[in-house]
């Protein structure tokens, strides 16, 4: 699992050549402001691809992450035993997003078919779109009706369906009920009241090294979340309506601020500056951490009762906090897309259908506490007995924010990432990293 964004610049600005001038961005990044989420907007633009165009049929390959949650090849193996002349293989990419994005670039550019299916991180669909990397899909043959408005936005690319929602994600406060409870304290709504619940456990015999608070510090896209969480949680942006630059704000200045005061302070644990999601959730349930910023895949995985969690029945999931009440969370997820390059795409689209059926949300649901992306999973009674968390979620969603819409997203991305870094670490005050941030996404905004 690298630690470190190398040579992803490099394939970006390589990926990139020949794109929409600037002003299309600004539009671009404009028009999706408007919404929760997504690309919605101008009609107009040209398609990067027509629905319709999906023929041939044989084996495809469902190109993702690393699934760490073990259980996509036993959905292939469904949809395998039903199809035995369209089988899919899987191909696992790095469990790091960069890495991810940086393969499906590769894999793009020299127009291979070894990928089929894409399962994308929403935040890329607009530049696999503006770059005619990814096909228009049918929207109307797909229940999109009955999924989450905002989801449903994430695979759009000027009012055009080019991805479809797998699942959806919203960040959640994982923390230890028994540990509150034994404190006398509620879930925190602010960050102060977190300091002071971490302060009250503390004085425990069971507080006894029990870190405060982590979240995806590492430098790579889990810090572009955190950071952009942190910015919205004290009411600014990262960038604005019109597709600017926003980091050299007072709210922009007192989200980073947290996060560096927070390792400053000691409230952070020093080694949370290399968490990724698997790291803190490993510390989350060794019993390591008091809260957790984090996916909502980690409950199933911290429930388990086979001796792997040291917290199983002994946590509860809150909203995040934020400056002054509940913060918000970054918007995640994984979309669902064609490649333009693919062969079987008549087999790749009824494969899709499959992959993201309510039935298959469900499931993954009820086996991984994936989030679906179906609106009426989250009212269900009986997944709500079984995962009580299910409201806070569809809270957390409701108020979710995309990370900075950008076409040239590898870049707008490696800016923040290297100038929050400096500010974690020290090595750059906070006005310092926030002033070269500005310069370096306002420079990603317009790059051609």
């Amino acid at each position: 699992m690298s630690r470190r964004r190398a040579g992803t610049r490099a394939a970006t600005k390589a990926a990139t050549r020949g794109r929409r001038p600037a002003w299309a961005v600004a539009v671009l990044a404009a028009s999706l402001a408007t919404t929760l989420v997504g690309c919605g907007g101008d009609s107009s633009e040209p398609s990067a691809g027509s629905p319709g165009k999906f023929s041939g049929r044989g084996p495809i390959t469902l190109a993702t992450g690393k699934d760490t949650t073990g259980t996509i090849q036993e959905q292939l193996d469904r949809w395998n035993s039903e199809h035995p002349k369209e089988m899919v293989t899987l191909v696992e990419l790095p469990e790091s997003a960069d890495q991810q994005r940086q393969q499906f670039i590769q894999n793009a550019q020299t127009k291979s078919d070894a990928y089929t299916v894409l399962n994308l991180d929403p935040i890329w669909v607009a530049e696999f779109a503006a770059n005619q990397w990814i096909d228009e899909l049918p929207a109307a043959q797909f229940p999109l009706d009955r999924m989450l408005p905002a989801v449903v936005k994430t695979g759009e690319y000027f009012g055009k369906q080019y991805a479809i929602p797998y699942n959806t994600n919203a960040g959640l406060l994982f923390y230890r009920q028994d540990l509150l409870d034994k404190a006398g304290v509620q879930p925190p709504t602010t960050w102060d009241d977190m300091k002071d619940a971490c302060a009250e456990v503390a004085k425990l015999p069971e507080g006894k090294g029990v870190d405060c608070y982590a979240g995806q510090f590492d430098k790579y896209e889990g810090l572009t979340v955190n950071f952009s969480e942190a910015v919205a949680s004290a009411g600014g942006t990262v960038v604005d309506a019109e597709g600017r630059a926003t980091v050299d704000t007072e709210e922009a200045k007192k989200g980073l601020q947290f996060l560096a005061d927070g390792f400053k302070e000691g409230t952070f644990p020093e080694e949370a500056s290399t968490y990724q999601e698997e790291d803190g959730r490993r510390a989350f349930q060794a019993g390591k951490l008091l809260f957790h910023r984090q996916w909502p895949y980690q409950w199933a995985l911290a429930n388990a009762k086979d001796g792997s969690s040291k917290v199983a029945g002994k946590f509860g999931v809150a909203p995040l906090p934020g400056l002054d009440g509940p913060g918000k969370s970054s918007l995640g997820g994984l979309d669902l897309a064609v490649s333009k390059f693919a062969k079987n795409k008549a087999t790749a689209l009824d494969f899709i259908k499959f992959f993201s059926s309510e039935a298959n949300a469900r499931t993954n649901l009820k086996v991984n506490s994936a989030a679906p992306p179906y609106a009426g999973l989250y009212d269900d009674p009986a997944l709500r007995r079984q995962f009580p968390y299910l409201a806070t979620l569809k809270e957390s969603l409701s108020g979710a924010v995309p990370r900075p819409v950008v076409v040239q997203y590898g870049d707008a991305t490696a800016a923040i990432q290297e100038s929050a870094a400096a500010a974690l670490s020290g090595s750059k005050s906070v006005d310092a990293a926030l002033a070269d941030m500005q310069r370096d996404l306002s420079a990603a905004i317009a790059e051609k």
